[in-house]
């Protein structure tokens, strides 16, 4: 029998991609958040938990987490920022992950700089997303 705490710990320090991937499937958002920050989760993996959903806090702690995840290649990284556009979109506030992904290369500055013009997009994001993305070049 397995606890949650169990699940948690194999999330932090497995290797193996199957068991990770496998553990993507759990119902705990606090192991979605594991497997996001654990450097040997797949691309695959990462692209699975861009589309979990819990709370507005954990998606948006998630979001964050996959868009600074060093294995997250262009696909991860196009499916974290269409999350977060809709998020913006419906009002929600994940600024740490554009500005996250602002950082990210891998995306056209572009690509990004949509994020600043949705309705959930405030002064000040706009702001530290023009800094973030001017600090690319």
């Amino acid at each position: 029998m397995h606890t949650p705490a169990d699940y948690l710990e194999l999330a932090r320090t497995e290797h193996d991609s199957a068991v990770l991937h496998r553990l993507a499937r759990c119902p705990y958002p606090f192991v979605w958040q594991a497997l996001a920050a654990n450097p040997s989760t797949s691309p695959g993996t990462l692209l699975e938990l861009s589309t979990a959903q819990d709370s507005a806090w954990n998606d948006n702690r998630l979001l964050c987490l996959l868009a600074k995840h060093p294995g997250a290649d262009r696909s991860v990284l196009r499916a974290v920022r269409d999350a977060v556009a809709a998020k913006l979109a419906e009002g929600e506030r994940p600024y740490a992950a554009v500005l996250a992904l602002a950082g990210r290369t891998e995306l056209a500055a572009a690509e990004v700089r949509q994020l600043g013009a949705l309705r959930g997009a405030s002064a000040r994001l706009r702001s530290r997303l023009d800094r973030h993305l001017q600090l690319r070049t």
